[in-house]
């Protein structure tokens, strides 16, 4: 409306008199603007018509002034509303009723609840040892989920305790965003474990054997143990339920969480959904009602070896599709590798005793999509520097945070020939971190393995 106005005759006389037009004896030989000169009126008068008409004759260019809204609704074409008719009233009713049942489910379940023990409320402290970005964030979800919970994180540095405690951040891995008031930080085991109801562990996995013997006397033989960290040692191929109590010397309550879960959509409260598996059911339970929020789903599972094979395996098939992406190999390409380590990642932990329901949910299957396809994943990036020609050494010498599945490669291999497993994918990410192969000759090699039935 406003365009189409500005065309009109009197809006062209009013932007630009005409270049015949005289002056009135009061303004002849005088600017408009004072003791400018005409030619700055010239330039006046263009720039009020390019405001109302759209037109700038200095660029002789136009700008067309739309609804932006109408002119990005795209035109009907009769799919929605052929879409909308061939939906019957009874396929509709339907469709509500199977809604509302899973409703009147989730409230039969939540009254069931509710006559059980109230975890969060009886739990007064909780330590977590590792300070971290994965390990930073769940202690963000504990400290939302109660106000008055002593959330303390058991740090290396001073420099990390200060930085929590006085600016409420973790300015190594998550400086932009603040942490709850009720988290503080230490780098006394003396101060930070003794009296905790919970203690998440999220120590990097070749680190925790030795970390857990320095500080097993001031852990409680009954306080239960929450196990963050993803992968095997390298040295023993042992799951963290196995390096857990060879560090502490004894058997601990002990349940293990893992599935897709990037730290920073944690702290910005997306929603996200995650295992506690543990071989003691009423504990997986009483995790998953510590940590369960409307932003975090819990699962809970008995099967622990599924869950930590899962989370271990998928980081090393990472570093193969990041490799792929490295190499710009295309998506077909990346969807065939990481299919191919799926099937690798079952047979080996079929072997293990992990249930198949485990490596196709969140555990598993979550995990690595999450962690082979979005680039937050610390793995996949140094797969995708090894395929673009960056040296490992050059890699992990500029990250500060760690890749366990580098680390856990070796221990796969082991595994795979203690089980009489062949993993050629898995294999060749091996072979490539030893630099015992370049990438596109792994590829071009396995490629090149003779055509077999799918499995």
């Amino acid at each position: 409306m406003i365009a189409a106005a500005a065309s009109s005759p009197a809006c062209a006389r009013l932007a630009a008199p005409t270049r015949g037009a005289t002056r009135s004896p009061r303004t002849q030989g005088k600017s408009l603007l004072g003791d400018g000169g005409f030619a700055r009126d010239r330039v006046a008068r263009r720039s009020i018509a390019a405001r109302w008409t759209g037109r700038d004759r200095r660029h002789k260019s136009t700008v067309v002034k739309a609804d932006a809204s109408e002119s990005s609704k795209p035109k009907p074409n009769g799919v929605y509303e052929r879409f909308q008719q061939g939906i019957s009233d009874e396929e509709r009713q339907a469709v509500r009723q199977s809604w509302d049942k899973v409703m009147r489910w989730s409230r039969r379940v939540e009254e069931k609840n509710s006559k059980k023990e109230d975890v969060l409320a009886t739990t007064k402290k909780v330590a977590v040892m590792g300070g971290g970005s994965f390990g930073t964030a769940m202690a963000t979800l504990l400290a939302r989920n109660k106000a008055d919970l002593d959330v303390v994180i058991l740090v290396r540095s001073e420099a990390d305790a200060e930085s929590i405690n006085e600016d409420h951040k973790n300015a190594k891995y998550l400086p932009q965003h603040e942490l709850p008031t009720n988290i503080r930080a230490t780098t006394d085991p003396a101060h930070a474990l003794p009296g905790s109801d919970f203690i998440v562990h999220a120590v990097p996995v070749q680190s925790s054997k030795a970390f857990l013997a320095g500080v097993k006397r001031h852990i409680a033989p009954d306080t239960p143990l929450l196990c963050l960290s993803k992968g095997l040692d390298r040295e023993t191929c042992e799951m963290m339920s196995e390096v857990i109590p060879e560090g502490l010397g004894r058997k601990q309550p002990l349940a293990v969480l893992s599935g897709p879960t990037f730290a920073v959509e944690l702290m910005q409260g997306l929603p996200t959904a995650i295992v506690a598996a543990s071989e003691d059911k009423n504990l997986a339970w009483r995790v998953q009602r510590l940590f369960a929020s409307t932003h975090l789903r819990v699962n809970t599972s008995a099967d622990v070896v599924g869950v930590e094979m899962s989370g271990a395996l998928k980081n090393v098939l990472a570093i193969a599709a990041g490799m792929i992406e490295g190499l710009s190999l295309g998506n077909n390409a990346l969807a065939s590798v990481v299919a191919q380590g799926c099937a690798e990642i079952r047979w080996l932990a079929s072997k293990m005793g992990a249930r198949p329901e485990t490596l196709a949910g969140l555990s598993g299957t979550g995990d690595i999509m999450l962690t082979c396809f979005v680039n937050l994943s610390r793995n996949r990036t140094v797969g995708v520097r090894l395929g673009k020609g960056e040296s490992l050494e050059d890699i992990l010498g500029s990250m500060n945070q760690v890749a366990e599945g580098v680390a856990t490669a070796g221990a796969v291999m082991k595994l795979a020939r203690r089980y009489k497993v062949s993993l050629p994918v898995l294999t060749a990410v091996a072979r490539i971190l030893e630099d015992d192969l370049d990438p596109r000759d792994a590829v071009e090699e396995i490629m090149n393995l003779p055509q077999v039935p799918e499995v």
